[in-house]
This record gives structure tokens, C-alpha cells and sequence, in this order.
């Protein structure tokens, strides 16, 4: 398996990006092809030490980083990547694994 993890930094209106990620964007990546498991995190995104610099952490699950360059090759991945300017103005960190259950 192969996690694309994405940090979202703190926008400045959390309202909308929150509506359009949630309305949009999520629906948007969905449609991604080879998807296995999308998760976010739900309320503050905190460190060991307190608050972070981030606003929603997402986990996008697939069989192999392969298919994960394969699903943002695709029509679906290029239009889900587009979408990122309508709502992360603050920016994102995008971070790709290798992943097994230990």
C-alpha cells in the first residue's frame, strides 16, 4: 500500500475552505481512479507541543506510489490537483509513502 498524506495549512477564512472541501473538492477526489481510502483528520491538527501549523490533514490510500502517480496522470487526478487553488490559498504539503502493518 502507498499513502498520499496532505498538510493544509491554516487558511484564512477556515469557514470557506472548510464548505468547499468538504462540498467539492472531496466529492472531486473521489473520483480519482485507484483510490482505495480517503480520510481527514477531524479538529485541531496539534503536535506534541500544541498547536500545528495546520488546518485538515488527509490521507489518500492507494495500492503503490505507481498508482498514485498513475491516478494524478488521470483526468480525475489533474482536475482534483486544479482544484487545489480555489481553496488552499494558504497552501499544502503533499507527502507520498510506502506504507505496511507492522
Amino acid at each position: 500500500m502507498a499513502t498520499l498524506v496532505v498538510l493544509y495549512n491554516k487558511p484564512a477564512d477556515a469557514g470557506a475552505f472548510d464548505a468547499h472541501y468538504f462540498d467539492k473538492h472531496i466529492p472531486l477526489a473521489k473520483t480519482i481512479p485507484g483510490l482505495r481510502r480517503y480520510e481527514v483528520s477531524k479538529g485541531p491538527v496539534a503536535t506534541p507541543q500544541g498547536p500545528s501549523a495546520y488546518h485538515l490533514v488527509a490521507l489518500l490510500t492507494f495500492d503503490s506510489t505507481a498508482a498514485i502517480g498513475a491516478a494524478f496522470a488521470s483526468k480525475e487526478g489533474q482536475a482534483t490537483a486544479a482544484d487545489l487553488g480555489n481553496f488552499a490559498q494558504a497552501g499544502a504539503q503533499l507527502l507520498i509513502c510506502d506504507t505496511h502493518t507492522v
